[in-house]
């Protein structure tokens, strides 16, 4: 039924996988430009080499499925985990649920795939949405492990005003006031940016507000868009992806960028909000980043998109905008007594879950420093008006 190989210089943009994207339960972190701006911009700076597995249908050698994974040393320990590098924050296999049943209910391609993923002291995939595809049933695993975090999607009502009278009249009334005493500070311009110069100064601008907010952090991980190669993968595909499936938001004042993210458009035109900064302040009386989400959940609805989701992180904010917890899953299995030994430790003490933090985030990136003078900036710990 299935032919499986590893194809380590597999195509994302060809029109192949854009087909099978398309019809597929998985997520935009899985789309096209997505991938192969993964693929081509982040490998190296985390000493990774790609563990691509697809799976294609005997006879015409159309994919059925991708596995988009990864081979990393960390140490001695050698593990397979997903494409995802601290960039991605949903992970899933790329094909159909019953496709993805037909591959389960074939012993021969199953243990086929297994061997492909071989050898690996420790197979780790983390940030599995409670909706998404079985993947421990692929790997022998008996179950998932709660990650301890949650995701947070809000739903969307078929109109701005609609959606907005969900809040309390207070909140609403307290917006309106901040939304005001931005536009006494210039003229006001919400946009979604459509040309490389305008992505450009707007990423410039995160990179600005967020290094100054994020810029060290717990075990010297610090905010990504200061490290240039997530920097470079990050705007790459924000100006490949414009007018598809990625969109970068903006809002200025006079022409400077004041507030900025970053969204994939996902099933139905929801939008994931993937990352995003402000000019905190400069503007530290206006409430920036709930306007800028708030404008976000506007033009989403114009464009027909009925959920805005603020992916992983258990920020207080995500719930004023009408968000829910939707629990984050992760699997693993050992592949030597070393991997055995190192998850039994990792999962037991909390001086090795420090360790392995260092292991599996890495400490060789380089980070730019922010500009000199430019305003501090929050992100996506957006505090409640005030």
């Amino acid at each position: 039924m299935f032919d499986v190989s590893v194809e380590n210089s597999f195509d994302f943009e060809s029109p192949e996988y854009a087909d099978l994207f398309e019809g597929s339960a998985a997520t935009p972190f899985q789309g096209p430009v997505w991938l192969a701006a993964l693929y081509g911009r982040l490998l190296a700076h985390n000493a990774a080499s790609p563990l691509i597995i697809v799976v294609r249908h005997k006879g015409d050698g159309r994919p059925a499925m991708v596995l988009p994974l990864l081979r990393r040393r960390y140490s001695m320990l050698r593990v397979v985990e997903f494409a995802d590098l601290r960039a991605s924050d949903y992970v899933s296999p790329v094909t159909d649920a019953a496709t993805f049943a037909s591959v389960l209910a074939d012993s021969a391609c199953v243990s086929r795939i297994r061997a492909l993923t071989r050898p690996y002291d420790l197979l780790r995939i983390g940030k599995l949405a409670d909706d998404a595809l079985p993947l421990e049933r692929l790997f022998g695993i008996d179950r998932r492990e709660a990650m301890g975090m949650s995701a947070y999607e809000a739903p969307l009502a078929e109109s701005f005003d609609l959606w907005r009278e969900q809040f309390p009249h207070s909140y609403r009334k307290e917006l309106d006031k901040k939304s005001r005493q931005l536009h006494r500070r210039g003229t006001v311009r919400f946009q979604c940016a459509e040309d490389t110069e305008q992505i450009g100064r707007t990423f410039e601008a995160l990179r600005t507000y967020r290094g100054l907010r994020f810029g060290s952090g717990e075990d010297g991980i610090g905010d990504l868009l200061q490290v240039p190669a997530y920097y470079d993968f990050y705007r790459s595909v924000a100006v490949d992806g414009r007018g598809h499936h990625i969109r970068t938001y903006a809002i200025t004042v006079d022409g400077r960028v004041v507030a900025g993210a970053l969204g994939l458009v996902g099933r139905g035109g929801s939008v994931l909000v993937v990352l995003s900064g402000f000019d905190h302040d400069g503007f530290k009386n206006q409430s920036l980043g709930s306007l800028l989400f708030e404008q976000i959940a506007r033009d989403t609805i114009e464009r027909g998109g009925r959920a805005l989701d603020f992916t992983i992180g258990d920020e207080p904010y995500k719930l004023t905008f009408g968000a829910q917890p939707s629990p984050m899953w992760r699997i693993s299995r050992a592949g030597s007594p070393l991997g055995h030994a190192a998850g039994v430790l990792v999962g037991r003490m909390p001086a090795a879950k420090a360790l392995a933090r260092r292991w599996f985030h890495g400490s060789r990136d380089e980070r730019k420093p922010p500009h000199p003078g430019a305003a501090s900036a929050s992100t996506s710990e957006e505090p409640a008006v005030s």
